[in-house]
């Protein structure tokens, strides 16, 4: 990329604010000192997204407002469930996620693809997983709303070449990527960037930053693993992608559904983003 093409590369910076604290007060006021202008919303007051109450959202929604800045998605649990529940089941908490977002006024929901069956493999859980992600991109799209799937360890979307076919069988427009080179890293693929960026650029709309280890499958500040993120991140600024760029570091400590790292590690890994970025000629606001 030349001078002026860098100058011009501008990304939003958000992160989870879950990962720093569990007072979102506490989650914004790190993110604004890190330069953020967004945060990603999984739990307030350490109690997940999909089980505020509406009390608990009318404040949220005042804090995020009285700080001026905005919602870049909902991080929900949504598909982070065996296949074998009733496909109602996470439609009926995918309506509680929507009305969250329309609340934060936000677009973008993150979910999962389901765990398979116990004692079973991912491809025989494939038409489950595909008729219930359906469904859910037909709530979406009525709501006008964006599913970002990531890719995660153990759920059906693992692999590069799951996660294509699940967003190119259900086919739909509220059925997005987010890219989590972390997670790749996790599931044995070696160098993320080389194996599925061509694969899944053409659906790919938001950017989760995490790094980790083959060896070992620990997770590290970006630049520090074998998840290849320069690499995805040089090639992101020079094919026009102007979306998203979200911390969740997950230094401290990881759980099924989440992770945490305080204000000290978060700052450990938005200066390893800065660095990257600012390599890559990609500004944030």
């Amino acid at each position: 990329m030349s001078a002026v093409d860098t100058a011009s590369v501008t990304w939003q910076l958000s992160g989870f604010g879950d990962e720093i604290d569990p007072d979102p007060a506490i989650q914004l006021a790190v993110l604004q000192a890190l330069g953020a202008a967004h945060i990603e919303v999984r739990s307030c007051w350490s109690t997940n997204i999909v089980d505020l109450d509406a009390e608990q959202l009318t404040t949220l929604g005042e804090l995020v407002r009285s700080t001026g800045m905005g919602v870049s998605a909902i991080a929900s649990p949504i598909g982070k469930v065996s296949v074998e529940l009733a496909p109602e089941h996470e439609v009926g908490r995918l309506r509680r996620v929507i009305a969250a977002a329309q609340q934060l006024h936000t677009r973008y929901i993150r979910i999962f693809s389901f765990y398979p069956a116990e004692g079973r493999g991912r491809d025989d859980a494939r038409d489950a997983v595909l008729h219930r992600l359906s469904l859910l991109a037909t709530e979406a799209q009525s709501a006008g709303v964006v599913l970002l799937h990531e890719n995660e360890k153990g759920i059906y979307g693992d692999t590069p070449a799951r996660v294509l076919d699940l967003v190119e069988s259900v086919g739909s427009p509220a059925l997005r990527l987010a890219w989590d080179a972390a997670n790749f890293v996790q599931v044995g693929v070696e160098r993320p960037h080389d194996a599925a960026y061509a694969l899944l650029r053409p659906h790919l709309e938001y950017l989760q930053i995490k790094d980790a280890r083959l060896a070992d499958g620990a997770v590290v500040p970006a630049g520090e693993g074998d998840g290849q993120l320069a690499a995805t991140i040089a090639a992101l600024a020079a094919d026009g992608y102007r979306g998203f760029v979200s911390l969740e570091p997950h230094l401290a400590e990881g759980h099924e559904l989440g992770g945490f790292s305080g204000p000290r590690a978060f700052g450990i890994a938005a200066r390893a983003l800065a660095q990257i970025l600012n390599q890559n000629g990609v500004n944030t606001r």
